[in-house]
């Protein structure tokens, strides 16, 4: 599910901003961008993550802001000497030499405060990143719970039309069954008219053809579907892989369906074509599935 949020924390002349970005993804891609020595952070943090979401490519990124009077201890004599070698080299190349102290600041060593820290800095702001990414996994939920209202909204709206579908699919497979038999019955008459055979063998064949066109179980089937599927959405946080799977079913369905509606009767062609909407809808439900944990 798709969602931003940030939070700072500051404590000892330390602060910490913790920034997390979610974007629809299957599984959890997780990725997390620390600041160079940092690193031996990074598990505790990708179980925290991991510990409270399920699914989504998220992006967790952890900035340092020393604070505090002596936060920012520029080194004079280091910046001094990249100026000179920046003004020897343009002598040397009778080049202008424009002096740019942004990017001098940038340099390795000329700020004492974004210098890499001591094992012993690292770990005393374990604690303190640790709640920092809390406050900020905790701002994410607020806003993927106001988008998963939106969501589960908008896939009951799905669920409705499919289930419309599936009352009529329904009731023109009342109808096509017994006409069905009918006019198959009438067909092989027509090819065996030449050959002696049992008109009652012949009826019981043309009803056996005639059940195996039925649809009546895949839609009793889909119902059931549609129904559990409802359920879980209201009830189960962490639905996504159940719900996965019963539109999996819904699918599979839905395409026998089609392959057993004969298309050559008006109540077959009206059957295709409602089967064709449904999957239609169980594919775009399962798109909306990637943003369900």
């Amino acid at each position: 599910m798709t969602g931003y949020a940030q939070a700072r924390a500051e404590e000892n002349g330390v602060a910490l901003r913790v920034s997390i970005r979610s974007v629809n993804h299957r599984f959890l891609d997780l990725h997390v961008r620390l600041p160079e020595g940092w690193e031996p952070l990074e598990p505790r943090l990708r179980q925290r993550v991991r510990q409270h979401l399920r699914r989504g490519h998220v992006d967790v990124t952890l900035r340092i802001e020393p604070t505090g009077p002596l936060a920012v201890q520029v080194n004079h004599p280091l910046a001094a000497a990249y100026a000179r070698a920046a003004q020897e080299l343009s002598r040397e190349f009778s080049m202008p030499a424009t002096i740019d102290f942004v990017a001098l600041f940038r340099l390795p060593g000329v700020v004492a405060g974004a210098g890499v820290p001591t094992e012993e800095e690292v770990e005393s702001a374990a604690s303190l990143a640790s709640r920092c990414l809390d406050d900020a996994l905790a701002r994410l939920d607020e806003m993927r719970s106001t988008e998963g209202a939106s969501l589960a909204a908008e896939m009951r709206g799905r669920l409705a039309k499919i289930s419309r579908h599936a009352v009529k699919i329904e009731a023109l497979a009342a109808t096509l069954r017994p006409e069905y038999a009918r006019r198959l019955g009438e067909r092989l008459a027509e090819l065996l008219a030449n050959t002696s055979m049992d008109p009652g063998r012949l009826a019981q064949e043309a009803a056996l053809l005639a059940e195996r066109a039925d649809i009546s179980e895949e839609v009793a089937r889909l119902r059931s579907h549609l129904q559990q599927f409802d359920a879980l959405l209201e009830s189960d946080p962490e639905a996504g892989k159940k719900l996965d799977f019963l539109l999996q079913e819904m699918q599979r369905e839905s395409n026998t369906m089609l392959s057993k509606t004969p298309g050559v009767e008006s109540q077959g062609l009206a059957i295709t074509d409602l089967a064709l909407e449904v999957k239609a809808e169980v594919e775009r439900l399962r798109e909306q599935m990637q943003n369900v944990e």
